[in-house]
């Protein structure tokens, strides 16, 4: 969702980003967030299918899929962040509607995540990636092959399509 790989410090709000293997809880608790790196995921549905963005290649997370977004820097919301990382890789503005979930994920790496997941709508379809953005596509989410997915968004992505969208 971010960018750029980069380890950052930690904000107030959660998404998605980051890499490779679950470990998760729903709700972390509060003095665990001062350690985790925060990241918003943009969460766009059009006709019943999910939006999602390839990493480019190189790196542990490289051609991974993810929810768009980024980390959440300091002094902003997940909204702002969403705002301001759907314009830097994708050229169109989203929307925030509403926060559908917190996650949290630790990568065998040592990157801990928090993850905000905001439910968005886009003022465009037509997308002008930037270089972060290798590829993007729509998918059903009962479609996506978790296994070509961050690990951050993973458990997320497993409950929509168990329908607790």
């Amino acid at each position: 969702s971010d960018s750029r790989d980069r380890q950052t410090t930690p904000r107030e709000d959660p998404v998605s980003d980051e890499l490779g293997h679950p470990i998760h809880t729903h709700h972390p608790p509060a003095s665990a967030a001062g350690h985790r790196v925060r990241v918003a995921a943009a969460v766009v549905w059009c006709d019943g299918r999910l939006l999602l963005t390839q990493r480019p290649p190189g790196g542990p997370l490289g051609l991974q899929w993810e929810l768009p977004g980024g980390k959440i820097e300091d002094g902003e919301t997940p909204e702002h962040a969403l705002v301001r990382e759907v314009r830097e890789e994708l050229g169109v503005r989203a929307t925030p509607l509403e926060v559908l979930a917190v996650d949290t994920h630790d990568y065998p790496h040592g990157l801990e995540v928090e993850l905000v997941f905001v439910r968005c709508a886009l003022d465009a379809y037509d997308f002008t990636p930037s270089p972060a953005v290798h590829a993007v596509c729509w998918v059903a989410p009962a479609s996506i092959d978790l296994g070509t997915v961050l690990a951050g968004d993973r458990e997320f992505l497993k409950r929509l399509a168990a329908g607790s969208r």
